[in-house]
């Protein structure tokens, strides 16, 4: 299944983050390395915009052998039709963003598999936010995601690509990835202080396990509460 990444180096709160050096490596280069450790995952790739300021990201993207589509900076909703189209319009494809470096491949697969097995036409992990914050995915069927690109006209739609399914569920067949007990985190980059959380995850957990899952970063927090970040479900991303 094809995954589109989203990513741009203009964030308002955190410039410059999805390229911000982790490990010695650009941020996006490792959440990438996690992403290809799925199973169901065939193809990725990074839709970034034709802004001079992603020169860089497109720049680094195609050197480490990942596909790269260009589009509009604000209308993201557009550069991803744009980037399905480039891909041969494949039925079925996920929505992740190059600011969750923690992304867990077996989450990935959970959502598809809950996905397909169910049917539906867009499928989240996000309900009541049960996963930490930045284990975010989205999966879409390209036939849906049409007529949400047809109807959409809201800027706030347009910029962040799927608010339509969920303003609008009565219009769709949508499926609900939910864990219990709920983990309210904050293991994305929208901060320094979640940057330096991220930094803090890999320096332990990576040399050791460049495979690191949920729960060894769940486990990783037991020992070190005091750096634990939890989610505010009304806090304002960028």
């Amino acid at each position: 299944m094809l995954a589109i990444l989203q990513a741009r180096t203009s964030s308002r709160r955190l410039p410059g983050k999805v390229l911000k050096t982790l490990l010695g490596r650009p941020m996006i280069g490792l959440q990438i390395e996690r992403l290809l450790r799925s199973k169901r995952l065939t193809r990725l790739v990074v839709a970034t915009s034709t802004d001079p300021s992603d020169d860089v990201l497109a720049d680094f993207a195609s050197s480490i052998g990942v596909d790269v589509y260009r589009g509009a900076l604000d209308d993201v909703l557009g550069r991803f039709r744009g980037a399905l189209r480039s891909a041969g319009d494949p039925k079925t494809f996920l929505r992740l963003t190059a600011d969750c470096p923690l992304a867990d491949p077996d989450v990935v697969d959970q959502c598809i598999d809950h996905h397909v097995k169910g049917d539906f036409e867009y499928t989240h992990n996000s309900p009541d936010w049960t996963f930490p914050k930045g284990l975010d995915v989205e999966v879409v069927e390209l036939a849906a995601f049409e007529r949400v690109s047809e109807t959409a006209k809201e800027s706030y739609q347009r910029e962040h690509v799927t608010p339509y399914f969920y303003q609008h569920p009565e219009q769709f067949r949508i499926g609900r990835v939910t864990r219990s007990p709920p983990l309210r985190y904050r293991w994305t980059v929208d901060t320094p202080e979640d940057f330096a959380f991220v930094t803090a995850v890999y320096e332990d957990l990576y040399p050791q396990k460049p495979d690191f899952r949920m729960l060894d970063i769940l486990k990783w927090q037991d020992a070190h509460p005091d750096l634990v970040l939890p989610h505010n479900p009304g806090a304002a991303t960028s």
